[in-house]
């Protein structure tokens, strides 16, 4: 019978559910066996110098993977490569568990705003590295349905329970609604983009609209059974108005990604949805795309998850701010691990507790930067 492999962190400021200790932490066959309060550095323990010792963050929405697959516009990188990569940037920002967010729906008969399909091709060779043990963290799938498209149907349909699919999210970048309600923002993003004219971004509202009248009903209906097929979490995206929340609730969303009032944050409280911001919001002081606060939804008590959204790094500084403006470092930090652990049913990690996961990030705080310094999946050291 093979021998329990055992290691200890001890002498570290263990950010636990409901308080701050110093302590040490037993792990045993990758799970947290024991944990005790003290200074104490047992022989064979790693001491943790009194730095932060906090679960592993778990990420639900992030667009880093995309951006190492392409660099830079037009530029397309080898994705083995691309995603491990991602991976190690990732282990590296104490990032436990990610959900790669890729999108499903494209628009492939125009020729300078098309843009094609991609998601179950890069699925592929991401459970591909993660069956040969390629991967130091643990990647899990989220499926960004685009309802403003033409294919959604089609590539849903490429999926199945035996991927594994964690989340589906609703998007509907439909323009005058939601993200782009503001068309002026959408205008500075799209013609920026593509070099398009005024006229012809004139011309691509009028078909993104005409598609979305078209089709947007029936991909909508499609994207929540495909999720129910999965076994997938339900996310909303962009929640604008009261009603697009009630709409979200009847379709048996958990949690509200980035939604872009205050009204519509109220009302995902209201109805039991966990609202989701992102960290480059609360750090930056505000929306990139002109959109509420995060910050403010954090003073109102309205934030309960926050995703890197495109900035990995940005993660765990939002966790620490949080914690810093709330005056509760457990709370801060629970908003990266134990919140989206929650929202994504993942009921064996996101906190330091007795038979839990040993996905742990030990962290120094320094003035100006909070610096990551090891991080331990499943119980083994992987950045």
């Amino acid at each position: 019978m093979p021998q329990s492999q055992e290691t200890i962190l001890a002498n570290a400021r263990l950010v636990l559910p409901d308080e701050t200790l110093t302590g040490s932490i037993l792990i045993r066959d990758g799970k947290i066996a024991g944990i005790e309060p003290g200074k104490a550095v047992p022989q064979g323990a790693l001491d943790l110098e009194s730095d932060l010792l906090i679960p592993g963050l778990i990420e639900l929405h992030t667009d880093n993977l995309e951006r190492h697959i392409e660099p830079r516009p037009r530029v397309k990188w080898p994705h083995s490569a691309a995603i491990i990569a991602h991976d190690a940037e990732l282990a590296g920002t104490g990032i436990t568990t990610v959900f790669d967010a890729l999108r499903v729906g494209s628009v492939v008969s125009k020729s300078k705003t098309n843009y094609g399909e991609y998601a179950r091709a890069l699925a592929d060779e991401i459970l591909a590295l993660r069956a040969a043990g390629a991967l130091r963290i643990s990647h899990l799938l989220h499926l960004r349905a685009e309802v403003c498209s033409e294919t959604l149907i089609q590539e849903l349909a490429k999926f199945g329970p035996a991927d594994g699919v964690g989340i589906v999210s609703l998007m509907d970048h439909t323009p005058g609604q939601r993200q782009f309600r503001d068309v002026s923002q959408l205008a500075a993003y799209v013609r920026g983009k593509h070099g398009l004219s005024e006229a012809e971004f004139e011309e691509h509202i009028a078909s993104q609209k005409a598609l979305s009248a078209l089709m947007g009903p029936a991909h909508e209906e499609a994207a929540v059974n495909e999720a129910r097929r999965f076994g997938a979490v339900l996310a909303s995206h962009d929640d604008t108005t009261e009603g697009d929340v009630a709409q979200s609730a009847a379709h048996g969303a958990r949690f509200a990604e980035f939604p872009t009032t205050r009204e519509a944050a109220l009302a995902c409280r209201t109805r039991g949805i966990a609202v989701m911001m992102g960290a480059p919001n609360l750090i930056r002081g505000g929306s990139h795309s002109g959109n509420i606060s995060a910050g403010l939804l954090a003073e109102e008590g309205l934030l309960d998850i926050v995703s890197s959204d495109y900035v990995p790094a940005a993660l765990l500084s939002a966790a620490l701010m949080l914690g810093d403006l709330w005056g509760d470092l457990s709370r801060g930090i629970g908003t990266v691990s134990a919140a989206p652990a929650r929202a994504a049913g993942l009921l064996d990690r996101g906190e330091i507790a007795l038979g839990k996961r040993a996905d742990l990030v030990r962290v120094r705080r320094m003035q100006g930067a909070d610096m990551p310094r090891g991080t331990w999946v499943a119980g083994q050291r992987v950045a």
